[in-house]
């Protein structure tokens, strides 16, 4: 089995995206370990798609899985949008990650610095990739923060019925909201404004939910209840779309779903390639950590099935 990896450092989104004080990273350097013993082989600075064709790697290889995960970031389309001191979570977390394993500024970041020291920090975004963006602004040293949410605050979003059925939903405070930011909830933001090239405020509005005559909920704007945040630094952390397709999906010519990810079913994993299989968040679009582990797991088993006809691995 070989693994192919852009990475200098084996762990992708677990190394680089998670930050080391929710994840210490030696637990990926013993599975990585235990994983070499067993025979994988790890190439690292190959990207599929570029450096090499899915056609090689069909000609050289039994099977393939494809488990490169939901990369294609959401974005704010907003006047001000190309103010310098607006960035993706995914281009801010990695950053710091680098250099707490000891990289130098300049291999660390080398697209520019992004710090939230001594800066107004914003955060778009209430999930937890935004409270990874709070803990690593708090301890870059940020003059202050505040995280931002589209929906009401969750007491009064169920009391709306915005939840899944069945589903109560509690307010949630992770530990990185509580070492120290300012939440709002049912809030747009309209506008950024800035100086110089750079933003410095945003201009914001409080929403509501109401539910339309098809069942569905329309947000709409509260009449004069305008107002601005300063903001030197906008962290986006509003979610994935997707894989990114240039590259290694739009080579591979697979099928995608609705939502643009891979498609290919939980019992066998296959795609609409014969010999590639997909899993994790490249299949099932953005989600959590275990379930890309419990995809691997039952994906891996699916390879063996089409490998060999059978398989003792668990599902």
């Amino acid at each position: 089995m070989t693994v192919f990896e852009k990475a200098d450092r084996l762990g992708g989104l677990l190394r680089y995206g998670i930050p080391d004080f929710k994840m210490e990273k030696q637990l990926i350097d013993r599975r990585v370990d235990q994983m070499k013993a067993e025979g994988v082989i790890f190439r690292t600075e190959v990207e599929v798609g570029v450096d090499l064709s899915i056609a090689s790697l069909l000609d050289g290889f039994d099977a393939i899985a494809m488990t490169g995960g939901a990369e294609q970031p959401r974005d704010l389309e907003l006047p001000g949008r190309e103010l310098d001191g607006i960035h993706f979570a995914m281009d801010f977390l990695p950053q710091q990650n680098r250099r707490n394993a000891g990289d130098n500024e300049e291999r660390a970041a080398p697209r520019g610095t992004i710090t939230a020291r001594g800066k107004h920090v914003v955060v778009i975004g209430g999930g937890d990739t935004g409270s990874d963006c709070i803990g690593t602004s708090v301890r870059q040293g940020a003059v202050s923060i505040t995280q931002l949410e589209i929906l009401p605050k969750p007491p009064e979003r169920e009391n709306k019925g915005l939840t899944w059925p069945d589903w109560p939903l509690r307010l949630r405070t992770s530990s990185s909201q509580e070492e120290g930011c300012e939440r709002d909830w049912a809030v747009l933001t309209k506008r950024a404004i800035g100086e110089a090239g750079w933003v410095t405020e945003l201009e914001c509005v409080r929403v509501d939910w109401l539910r339309g005559p098809d069942g569905r909920f329309v947000m709409q704007e509260i009449p004069d209840s305008n107002f601005t945040l300063k903001a030197d630094l906008v962290l986006l952390a509003m979610g994935f779309l997707g894989p990114r397709s240039p590259g290694m999906v739009e080579q591979s010519g697979v099928d995608l779903d609705l939502r643009g990810n891979i498609r290919a079913s939980t019992i066998d994993y296959r795609t609409s390639i014969p010999k590639l299989f997909a899993a994790g968040d490249m299949r099932r679009g953005q989600s959590l950590v275990v379930w890309a582990i419990r995809e691997g797991r039952q994906c891996a088993r699916a390879i063996d099935e089409f490998l060999m006809g059978t398989s003792l691995l668990p599902r």
